[in-house]
C-alpha cells in the first residue's frame, strides 16, 4: 500500500492484492493463519521476474 501511495486498505485488498495471489505473483509468508497480524507477503519467483521486466523498461 505504501509503495503505491494508497490509504483505503479494503480497496488495495480487492484490487491489488488478491489479484496478485490469484496470479501466483504473491504469496503469504503464513499461509496456514490468513488473518494473522503479523501476516506478509512477498514476490514469488514469477512476481521477481514480472518486477525485473518491468525495470527494464523504465
Amino acid at each position: 500500500m505504501q509503495a503505491l501511495a494508497l490509504r483505503d486498505a479494503r480497496h488495495f485488498r480487492q484490487r491489488y492484492l488478491l489479484p496478485a495471489l490469484q496470479a501466483g505473483l504473491v504469496e503469504m509468508t503464513q499461509p496456514d493463519h490468513p488473518r494473522s497480524p503479523t501476516q506478509k507477503y512477498r514476490l514469488t519467483a514469477a512476481g521477481q521476474r514480472l518486477a525485473a521486466s518491468h525495470e527494464d523498461m523504465t
